[in-house]
């Protein structure tokens, strides 16, 4: 039959359509998909601000590689603001500190240094006057804490500008940048959109060849005298809208869709009503965190300074501001308001973006401090936020599921003990997690 030799050509079509869908889908998830991030253990009582402990062995200037990594945290938290380990920025370059100076002055110096220049040490008394007798403030850090610092600061002494612990334009090492976001996953992006495009276009002109080759057979075939009834059929067959129109069927199809999507959208907008995910307010003063906390890398808790001790992180004072900008960019209009705030006596009126009902409970320091979790985990990426909006939905939902599959770091800490054992030996495998801990009690947010 000579009708035969058409239908290989819807058979074809499809078999080309399937296949370049596959191939594009299949080189999507290899080069766009994000490596899977495995989650690890946070302690509990860990530093304020600390990153998991890299595996990398501890550099030149020795020492424990916990400690080296506990300082690092520590150092960005408490000491970038003001300095770095090879350059001068508002205090000395701390490279070189152990051979100046024994950690039996350096710890005192750090806890107290006004304390240390009244007493009258000539050593104090120099470096104060050196820097036009800028105070450094107090810090309540522990012994252990502070020489984690200065191991920190050893093993970075001699490293150039581009280095790890450099002080200026480093790229965030905490874990927020995801992987493949940088120069070369932004490379791969590229070139994957070029190919799916590619593969696009080859695919219409497919398509266009095909109905083409089609059409000109059937003008051949229309033109042959021995086609039978059936061949006859196949070639003058045409493509009828009005039958799928009044099709029973197909109206019913169409009507419980309709309904389904109705549903749908009104169950969504119930679901939705008080969140405010994407809320992004004009703030009074034009304050940019991605200037701030992304390019000038100063930490969060250096203006929210209440984030790791506190139940809340609290809205920075203009004293804070002027720690700097009584020096920088004191012309800017922006900064001129906070100037009139002060002059007022009133408190910059900041637009609260992030807000819970009263019914929940949340305490900051708790899962900073205690869980050691970086601000950008419910936040997302503030540091590249020019105007900070609502990251995370923040509903109960999201908070239970964080809860349930955030695993708790327990070694060392006899707390925990019986708890393990007891979890261990009904759940076997399954990893201990906040929600094991009672994470997912009602009490621990509704009391």
């Amino acid at each position: 039959m000579n009708s035969i030799r058409l239908r290989p050509l819807s058979r074809l079509f499809l078999a080309l359509f399937l296949t370049f869908a596959a191939v594009g889908q299949s080189s999507a998830q290899d080069v766009g998909a994000a490596p899977a991030v495995s989650k690890e253990g946070v302690t509990p009582g860990a530093t304020a601000g600390a990153t998991p402990a890299t595996a990398a062995a501890p550099a030149a200037g020795g020492g424990d590689a916990a400690a080296i990594a506990a300082g690092d945290a520590l150092f960005k938290g408490n000491c970038a603001q003001c300095h770095a380990v090879n350059d001068v920025v508002v205090g000395p370059a701390l490279a070189g500190i152990t051979k100046r100076r024994p950690m039996s002055w350096i710890i005192p110096w750090v806890k107290n240094s006004s304390k240390l220049v009244a007493s009258g040490d000539e050593y104090a008394v120099k470096l104060f006057n050196q820097y036009q007798k800028q105070q450094m403030p107090s810090f309540q850090l522990s012994d252990q804490e502070i020489t984690s610092i200065v191991a920190w600061v050893t093993s970075q002494e001699g490293q150039s500008a581009g280095a790890p612990g450099a002080p200026t334009n480093i790229k965030p090492t905490d874990g927020t940048e995801t992987p493949g976001t940088g120069a070369a996953g932004a490379e791969d992006g590229k070139y994957m959109n070029v190919l799916l495009i590619v593969l696009v276009v080859v695919l219409i002109v497919l398509v266009v060849t095909l109905v083409i080759i089609a059409n000109i057979m059937k003008d051949v075939l229309r033109g042959r005298k021995d086609l039978d009834g059936r061949d006859v059929e196949v070639v003058e067959q045409r493509f009828d809208l009005s039958k799928i129109y009044n099709s029973t069927a197909v109206r019913a199809i169409v009507g419980i869709v309709f309904v389904l999507a109705v549903l749908y959208e009104s169950i969504q907008g119930a679901m939705g009503v008080g969140l405010t995910q994407g809320y992004q307010p004009t703030q009074p003063i034009a304050f940019s965190h991605k200037l701030h906390a992304g390019e000038h890398q100063i930490n969060c808790a250096y203006c929210h300074t209440s984030v790791y001790k506190s139940k809340s992180a609290n809205i920075p004072s203009a004293n804070i501001c002027m720690n700097c900008h009584s020096q920088i960019k004191t012309e800017s209009p922006e900064i001129k308001k906070i100037y009139r705030a002060i002059e007022r006596k009133q408190p910059i009126q900041w637009v609260r973006i992030h807000n819970l009902p009263d019914l929940a409970y949340f305490n900051h320091s708790q899962h900073t401090q205690v869980g050691g979790l970086e601000c950008q985990t419910c936040h997302g990426p503030i540091q590249n936020m020019e105007v900070v909006y609502q990251y995370s939905p923040l509903t109960m939902g999201w908070c239970i599921n964080c809860h349930r599959e955030t695993p708790l770091n327990t070694k060392g800490n006899a707390y925990y003990d019986n708890l393990v054992k007891l979890h261990d030996t009904k759940n076997g495998a399954v990893p201990f997690t906040v929600s094991s801990n009672g994470g997912t009690e009602c009490s621990k947010c509704h009391y």
